[in-house]
């Protein structure tokens, strides 16, 4: 199996704290189980979700998982399907009859859509396929968890780019444009992660969820609606902070 990791600096400024809840005593760190047999991923998944300031403890075994999952000591699941002792989906099962329910995010090499709709059925928050960006694996850890928290980010702010991600508008300049759904998710994958250059096969996997390059331009055509909505009524010089990376993909600036 080859694994798709990348840059573990995929959110620069945002690993220090994003493992962090506020408790009676202030700041703790939220535990992650991690359920997963295979070594190789096992030890890329707790490194990366560990840089992210996650207190992440791990089985290889069904089994124990359930056992831990009962607990009530962990924040969040992160299970695959084809264990020893006990498969990823009886594991869900027997949680449901026990009331023992923690979000739970499904990471398995099972990824035909009969599997992720069962996944879901059983109670899962979310489903990533393998082979996998690590990358991605924490954003969609901190998702669930945000969720569970009852916590939104109104708006991501980067220089002078706002992205509000209640009304999908982003402002920029005096300027303000309503942007379609992938239009957002384009735009705010670059600001969480300003100075980092995403490839267009990055891109298309966590906006369009297409792992293979078809060797379409639909990226390129995403990002320039953006930059034509956001400096339609440009009054200033100023670029507006999407760079494009010739033969890689594009980033967003440090400094809007």
């Amino acid at each position: 199996m080859v694994l798709l990791f990348g840059n573990m600096d995929f959110f620069p400024g945002y690993f220090s704290t994003s493992g962090f809840a506020v408790g009676d005593g202030g700041l703790v760190k939220m535990k992650v189980l991690l359920v997963e047999d295979d070594a190789q991923i096992s030890a890329l998944v707790i490194n990366a979700l560990r840089q992210a300031n996650f207190d992440v403890d791990h089985t290889d075994n069904g089994l124990i998982g359930l056992e831990k999952s009962a607990t009530g000591l962990y924040d969040l699941l992160v299970l695959d399907l084809m264990l020893p002792g006990l498969d990823g989906l009886t594991l869900l099962k027997r949680m449901k009859e026990m009331s023992q329910w923690i979000p739970t995010l499904i990471l398995s090499a099972k990824g035909d859509l009969d599997d992720r709709l069962l996944g879901f059925e059983l109670g899962a928050c979310d489903y990533i396929p393998k082979p996998f960006y690590v990358e991605e694996l924490v954003a969609r850890v901190r998702a669930a968890l945000a969720k569970r928290e009852g916590i939104i980010e109104q708006s991501l702010v980067v220089g002078d780019l706002r992205l509000d991600r209640v009304s999908r508008q982003a402002h920029w300049q005096g300027n303000n444009a309503t942007l379609s759904q992938r239009e957002f998710s384009v735009l705010e994958l670059l600001m969480r992660s300003p100075g980092h250059i995403f490839s267009r096969k990055q891109i298309l996997l966590h906006v369009w969820e297409i792992d293979f390059d078809p060797n379409t331009n639909v990226v390129d055509v995403c990002i320039q609606r953006i930059k034509r909505k956001l400096t339609r009524h440009q009054n200033t010089n100023a670029e507006l902070p999407i760079d494009s990376v010739r033969g890689v993909g594009y980033r967003m600036k440090n400094s809007a």
